[in-house]
Formats: structure tokens, C-alpha cells, sequence
């Protein structure tokens, strides 16, 4: 078997594991579905097992396929930091950097990707919004580069984390509605009409978390699953409580004020990334570009770009 030959089937196998259909597979591989199947076929007689559930449509993979499909990813992973490597000493980092980010952390992206972006100009960045569970996953078997969530104490088997900053929570209100000192604390947040993000997000547990260490619990009216959906709500004067990172994406609606809520114990923030050593190309350029402070910014290892004052 010719090592094209083999990475072309195993190009086959994780776009089947991707798309979960064989048409799409091939489409997704610029190939015919004929083609994909026969590729398939072969490499099941070249490694003696049986790596997919036949019949008419795909019904997922056999033990020893599941096995294969880990390989896969990892070999194909090393082809394409092979190629990076190349690529880089020719004349500058060429890849495609996949990110992965929690929907509460979507609005910092672009702090990562511009300066990222900035440093590498033939580099190209996809950005997919993920869950957390999901960024671990896509960091494990090699289709995801980093994963920009909330860490915990200790970074999940397999991944290593960068802290980049705690959120500092404001209560993005109506202007008729803010209090004459200009100060408001989290019983009296809770206690509005509010809309929030869905329990299964741990934004709103942290929030839960707050309100209910003042003595008062979060009922919010409106329940939404994205940060945008609540900024739609905040811009027809709904109150919502809303992290400080999120204003650099959203600003403050026309006759909303943003008062900043006491401050709260919460999570880090941060980039996980797999636990590899050395990492690959693509991974250790995102993070020497976070690691690196703008000429504003005083030195840290946890930088990122400065985000307006949310008092202002």
C-alpha cells in the first residue's frame, strides 16, 4: 500500500466518522461515493478487520474501527505538522488554526484571532462554538487546536491550560431603572425581570451561585441558549447580567447603562490545549501570541487585549 493511498483512506474513514453518511463523506473528500467506498473497502482487507457496520447506510463502526479511526486522526494530525513545519521555514506559518470556544467566551475571540492573525498573515483561523465536553473531545482525537472555556482546578486528562482572565459580572439595565447612586447589588439584580442563559451553561450556575450567596435567587422571565439572543432582549430594554468581556463584542444598547455588580468568586478563563510535547506548530504560535503583551499592557503570561471600562 502507497503512503498517498493510505492517507487518502484514512481521509475516508474520520470524514465518515465527521458526517456520519457516506455521500457526505464523499463530497466532503471531493471524491465520488463509489470512490470512498472502495478506499474504504481496501483498507479493511489491508489491516484484516472489519472497521464499519455494513449495510445501506452507515450504522456506525466496529470496536477495531474505532481503534483505527484514534490512529487516524493522530497520523493525519502529524502529516499536517509536518507540513506546517515545512511550510513555515519556507516563509511563514501557513495552517489553519480550528478553535473551539464556549458561547460565553465567543465575544474575546477576536482579541486571539487578530493578534494571531496579525503575526501569521498566511495563516487562516475557523472558529466553531462548542461546548465544553465538545472542546475536550475535538483536542482528543486531533480535530480541534485549542478550546478557549472555563478551567477548573485541574486541566481534563490529556489537555494543558493557560488562564487569561476571571469575568467580572454588570447589570445591564435600562437607563430609567438605575438607582440614584448608580449602585446595585446582586438581591436586587435577581429581583428584576431579567433574561438569562439556560441552566445546562455554567455562566448562569455562576450567576445562580452569586445571587443566591446574597440571599436571593435568579428567576430569570427569558431563557436563552446564546449571548446573542440575550442582547437582542437587552436591546428592546429587558435587564440581563452580563459579563464584562462581552460588552467589547456588544457595547451597551442605546438607553441601556452597564453597572457593575460586588464582586463574586469565579472561574479562570482560559486556552486548553493537548497535552503534546512539543505541541504543534499552530498550537505553540496561538499561544506565543497570547503569552505576548501589546506595548500597552503590562508583562503577564496572561494577556489579553485590554476591554473597555465598563463604567464608562
Amino acid at each position: 500500500m502507497s503512503g498517498d493511498v493510505l492517507m487518502r483512506q484514512l481521509e475516508y474513514l474520520v470524514a465518515l466518522a465527521r458526517e456520519e453518511h457516506f455521500g457526505r463523506a464523499a463530497q466532503a473528500c471531493h471524491a465520488s461515493q463509489p470512490a470512498l467506498s472502495t478506499g474504504l473497502a481496501k483498507l479493511e482487507r489491508d489491516l484484516g478487520v472489519t472497521l464499519i457496520h455494513h449495510g445501506h447506510r452507515f450504522a456506525g463502526f466496529t470496536e477495531e474501527g474505532r481503534r483505527v479511526l484514534g490512529w487516524a486522526h493522530r497520523i493525519l494530525a502529524e502529516r499536517d505538522g509536518l507540513h506546517d513545519d515545512l511550510a513555515r521555514m519556507r516563509g511563514g506559518l501557513d495552517a489553519t488554526l480550528r478553535l473551539g470556544a464556549i458561547p460565553t467566551a465567543m465575544p474575546t475571540v477576536s482579541t486571539l484571532t487578530g493578534g494571531f492573525c496579525a503575526e501569521h498573515p498566511r495563516a487562516r483561523v475557523r472558529v466553531e462554538e462548542l461546548s465544553s465536553t465538545e472542546i475536550v473531545a475535538r483536542l482528543g482525537d486531533f480535530t480541534l487546536d485549542a478550546g478557549l472555556t472555563y478551567l477548573d482546578p485541574e486541566p481534563p486528562a490529556g489537555t494543558r491550560a493557560v488562564e487569561l482572565y476571571r469575568e467580572r459580572y454588570l447589570l445591564l439595565t435600562p437607563e430609567h431603572l438605575v438607582p440614584p447612586d448608580g449602585e446595585v447589588g446582586w438581591a436586587e439584580a435577581a429581583d428584576r425581570p431579567l433574561c438569562a442563559l439556560v441552566r445546562l451553561m455554567r455562566n448562569r450556575r455562576i450567576l445562580e451561585s452569586a445571587a443566591l450567596a446574597a440571599g436571593a435567587r435568579l428567576r430569570p422571565v427569558i431563557e436563552a441558549d446564546s449571548v446573542a439572543a440575550l442582547y437582542t432582549h437587552a436591546a428592546r430594554g429587558w435587564s440581563c447580567i452580563v459579563a464584562h468581556t462581552w460588552l467589547d463584542g456588544f457595547g451597551v444598547p442605546p438607553g441601556m447603562r452597564a453597572l457593575e455588580l460586588p464582586a463574586v468568586p469565579t472561574p479562570p478563563v482560559g486556552i486548553l490545549t493537548a497535552a503534546e510535547d512539543p505541541p504543534s506548530l499552530v498550537t505553540a504560535a496561538l499561544l506565543a501570541t497570547v503569552a505576548r503583551p501589546s506595548p500597552a499592557d503590562p508583562p503577564s503570561p496572561r494577556h489579553l487585549p485590554s476591554l473597555p471600562d465598563p463604567s464608562s
